[in-house]
């Protein structure tokens, strides 16, 4: 990479630079050099932007990013100053990522840790299967969103769509509009003050502010923990 350099931080333009190479010096470079940030320019909404990293290194995309962008990330802080389409965050591990404008569907897929911050809206699927990451989107979410989600915590400031935590299991999401219609399996459920303390704090670190009192706490009724042949595929 011909930017590259030992220097805190370095620019990157993939309008000049392939993605491959940006990608494979965030995988290697980027730790050993101990590089502090990464300025990504002209992005022009291309896929697999910031996939693997594996470091504690700052990541600013500016502009719209394609697929999966910050996908399968760990420890790295990566933004996103722009919308960014189907699956960012997907199968996120750790660290942080940070949409300031729209995700698409599927955001935060499978995220086992970490934070994923949408300022604006989500698609379908945002946080499906959801494996202990947690999400919040200063906007509102499409259907289905937290699909089969096993453990972590959605945030959601805007309204939700329809089947919202359908075949949830122990994850638990917070809706502050008005929900469409909740999933198979999913209930509202009373805020505690854990809830409260959850809601706040995960507001504080994605820099929104909202009122915790004004959530509602939607989590799994577990009917469906069980296999039950009287149901007939009706729950």
């Amino acid at each position: 990479m011909e930017c590259l350099t030992q220097s805190p931080g370095l620019t990157v333009d993939l309008g000049a630079t392939p993605l491959r190479e940006l990608n494979a010096f965030l995988h290697h470079e980027a730790k050993a050099l101990a590089v502090g940030k990464v300025t990504v320019l002209n992005p022009d909404g291309a896929h697999n932007i910031a996939v693997g990293v594996n470091c504690p290194v700052d990541v600013e995309v500016v502009g719209h990013a394609g697929y999966y962008a910050g996908g399968m990330n760990k420890e790295a802080t990566i933004t996103i100053t722009g919308s960014a389409g189907t699956g960012v965050a997907e199968n996120m591990m750790s660290g942080k990522v940070h949409v300031r404008g729209f995700a698409s569907n599927g955001a935060g897929a499978s995220a086992h840790g970490g934070l994923l911050v949408i300022d604006g809206d989500a698609g379908l699927r945002c946080g499906i299967s959801l494996k202990g990451g947690n999400i919040v989107v200063g906007g509102s979410v499409g259907s289905f969103s937290a699909f089969m989600a096993q453990s972590g915590c959605m945030v959601i400031c805007g309204d939700a769509g329809d089947a919202l935590g359908d075949s949830l299991y122990e994850a638990v999401l917070y809706v502050k509009g008005a929900i469409k219609s909740l999933g198979a399996d999913a209930q509202i459920e009373p805020m505690g003050e854990a809830d409260l303390r959850t809601v706040a704090t995960l507001l504080d670190q994605a820099g929104m502010v909202h009122d915790p009192k004004t959530f509602k706490r939607v989590a799994s009724k577990r009917s469906l923990y069980h296999w039950n042949a009287d149901a007939n595929q009706e729950y």
